[in-house]
């Protein structure tokens, strides 16, 4: 594996003018990239970072600044033969209040299929250098951690939840885990923490800072193999007991590859999640006042089928005002999908579905990232088509989003 690398690759880049209207697509990676993340930094700019394997299959962890309107040249994280792809577990990077840039990615550890260890590095340089990664959790045996979310600490540190396999060895076969721990500002570890000792194994975590504390959501797993989204709230100390916020009943016996997102804003907190409960795929919104304490009543976002993979944004000064993206089935074209948004009010009224683009509805797709930055809404998805190619896109949808 190689760590602190830096190397230019040639993108084609589009520049989107930023009066509001339709979608526009600013960014195009190369042929094959895909899992792309987004995050703002701290001046107002965004990081853009995405998985690419070349014909000799060696995979790379690269990222791009957007600055003053124009994005960088590409520069790679990691890169090695040991780093794990896949379409659901992808890397992230997240800057902290001190512009710290941390970023995680998945590194295989034996030949089984999920051997994999979830891994964290981090820059102080705006990603010229980067430490030697470690890996998240204390565990050290060949099965799979992933899903990892991050958020801000306030003090120049990072909050992460994730997935944690330890228990699901060969001779154990026991469940999967949610476990949390927090990395100080001086790369310090913090205890971990076990939030869940039984979840689903393969979908999202999600974290975010509330004014009364870190609350995380997960897709729950019980015995009888219901798996509806629970949340854990922190407290003091400690955390409290694992919550199902809005029981839909979902008996499925396998991963659906489906976890949730968050959103906040002090005490505002928004919740997403996909169901497929009854046969019939949904997407849910559910709205918090009080930290998460307790939750209104869900809204139904699709209208058509729906696929899930859903992510959330706050819009900027508006008291509570967010955006969802999710990708739905698309009625026009056989085996296609679409990539929509929808702006939902602090008087939780949906506002028009938009469309921002058409792709195939194969895993190979991923999942949405949004950001706001430069006066726009910025998402970066994985474009693909019926032939099975794909590369990194970004779109940029002008202000305001009806």
């Amino acid at each position: 594996m190689k760590y602190a690398t830096v190397s230019f690759l040639f993108l084609t880049i589009t520049l989107a003018c930023a009066e509001p209207g339709p979608p526009a697509v600013e960014f195009v990676g190369r042929p094959g990239s895909a899992a792309p993340n987004l995050v703002e930094d701290r001046q107002g700019g965004l990081i853009l970072t995405w998985l690419e394997t070349d014909s000799a299959g060696r995979s790379s962890l690269q990222f791009t600044v957007r600055e003053t309107g124009r994005w960088s040249a590409p520069r790679v994280i990691i890169e090695g033969r040991e780093l794990f792809v896949n379409w659901a577990d992808f890397p992230s990077l997240i800057v902290t209040g001190d512009g710290m840039w941390v970023a995680h990615f998945l590194e295989k550890t034996a030949s089984s299929p999920y051997a994999y260890h979830a891994m964290v590095t981090s820059s102080s340089d705006g990603g010229a250098t980067w430490t030697i990664p470690e890996p998240v959790h204390d565990d050290r045996s060949n099965t799979e951690h992933g899903f990892v979310a991050m958020v801000t600490d306030g003090e120049g540190g990072v909050d992460l939840t994730w997935l944690d396999g330890r228990a699901m060895t060969e001779a154990e076969r026991g469940p999967m885990s949610v476990r949390t721990r927090n990395i100080d500002r001086s790369g310090t570890f913090g205890p971990e923490r076990l939030l869940d000792a039984r979840s689903c194994e393969c979908c999202q975590t999600a974290v975010t800072r509330t004014s009364r504390g870190l609350l995380a959501a997960y897709r729950d797993r019980s015995e009888e193999e219901i798996r509806d989204i629970a949340i854990v709230r922190e407290e003091g100390d400690g955390w409290t007991d694992p919550l199902i916020v809005a029981a839909d009943g979902w008996e499925h016996r396998a991963c659906p590859v489906n976890g949730p997102a968050l959103a906040s804003e002090g005490e505002f907190v928004w919740l997403s999640w996909y169901t497929g409960v009854g046969s019939t795929p949904r997407v849910y919104l559910i709205h918090s006042t009080d930290a998460g304490l307790t939750w209104g009543e869900r809204l139904q976002i699709n209208a058509g089928s729906t696929l899930g993979r859903v992510d959330l944004q706050l819009v900027p000064e508006t008291n509570g005002s967010v955006i969802i993206a999710w990708l739905d089935t698309d009625a026009e074209t056989e085996g296609g999908a679409v990539w929509r948004l929808r702006r939902i009010g602090p008087d939780q009224v949906p506002g028009p579905t938009m469309d921002v683009a058409r792709v195939s509805r194969a895993r190979v797709s991923g999942f949405p990232r949004l950001a706001f930055a430069d006066g726009g809404l910025f998402m970066a998805t994985t474009a693909t088509d019926l032939e099975g190619s794909r590369r990194v896109q970004v779109h940029r949808i002008g202000l305001p989003i009806p």
